[in-house]
């Protein structure tokens, strides 16, 4: 009986080792999975330059919609190639998964089985989602980069990184700043703009794309 006891007791503690390996090994994935934090980058004019170039890329995180009085933090997942977007939101949102499909052409929402399209995306999101999402400029603002199609002001911490934005009444911060290959992109980007108290906070964002993996 005590030789079986035994027996037990060791199996028990080598199962513990092991699932203690795993976790520590899923741990050890789950950090290595984000990007270093980003450096110091002394020259604007280059990672201004390098952004523009990265124009295929994908992002997946979380987003916290204020507008309304109402609050909302669907998941996203936003590929972008070239000019086409693919933009899939699930989670809390009351709509369900909805996914945004549009070029400078055309733009459709999928939701519920529905289909619906707009002569633009914010014009679209409005519609079915009720609250403001500003597809067109966020592609720029969200990689670090103020829209081409107006005026705009930037502001810079002390290591010469960009950390505001403002334009078109919208204030963009860009914080927690991670180093992705030769370029350094956000994993958090608050939004917000005064008339009619719209806040937008993308966060936990994690970036890929071909050009990120070149040194």
């Amino acid at each position: 009986m005590n030789s079986i006891l035994k027996q037990d007791n060791s199996f028990i503690a080598m199962a513990r080792t092991a699932a203690g390996l795993l976790l520590a090994t899923a741990l050890l994935s789950a950090c290595s999975a984000i990007a270093p934090p980003a450096e110091k980058n002394s020259d604007w004019a280059s990672q201004r330059d390098q952004l523009q170039d990265l124009d295929s890329w994908e992002l997946r995180g979380r987003v916290n919609v204020r507008y309304d009085n109402e609050s909302h933090t669907p998941s996203i997942n936003w590929l972008q190639q070239n000019v086409e977007y693919h933009i899939r939101l699930w989670g809390t949102l009351n709509a369900g998964s909805t996914l945004i499909v549009g070029s400078p052409d055309y733009v459709t929402l999928e939701s519920g089985g529905e289909t619906r399209s707009a002569e633009s995306p914010e014009e679209l999101i409005l519609q079915q989602l009720g609250y403001e999402l500003p597809v067109s400029q966020l592609k720029y603002w969200i990689k670090g980069l103020p829209s081409p199609d107006s005026e705009f002001q930037l502001s810079f911490n002390e290591l010469n990184q960009l950390t505001t934005i403002e334009q078109a009444d919208w204030t963009i911060i860009l914080s927690d700043m991670r180093q992705y290959g030769p370029i350094s992109l956000p994993r958090r980007v608050d939004l917000t703009r005064p008339r009619n108290d719209i806040r937008l906070r993308f966060f936990r964002l994690n970036w890929t794309a071909d050009e990120l993996a070149e040194g």
